[in-house]
């Protein structure tokens, strides 16, 4: 099963509604996911044990070889699908 960390500000709110839709997609597209949500500052001594890094702001910290996908669109709607899509594309 792939492992995704979400990030966000304070790794509470905006990550758990990214975690959730990110979850429900992925699981109507037959793909089942563990996902963890954590603070932006914490991603660079995290994210090494994770295949796919989702943030809600501003990262420009090092992840080594894992892929990084912007999740704003995920909570405004506007390219949510396309982000979906890409989201998908790392993890099946």
């Amino acid at each position: 099963m792939k492992r995704i960390l979400i990030a966000c500000g304070n790794g509470i709110a905006t990550s758990t509604v990214v975690a959730t839709k990110v979850k429900e997609y992925l699981a109507n597209q037959g793909v089942q996911v563990d996902t963890t949500q954590t603070k932006l500052m914490e991603v660079p001594s995290k994210v090494q044990d994770y295949d796919l890094l989702i943030t809600t702001g501003e990262f420009e910290g090092q992840t080594g070889d894992v892929p990084v996908v912007k999740g704003m669109p995920i909570l405004i709607g506007m390219g949510m699908e396309q982000t979906m899509e890409e989201i998908l594309n790392y993890v099946k």
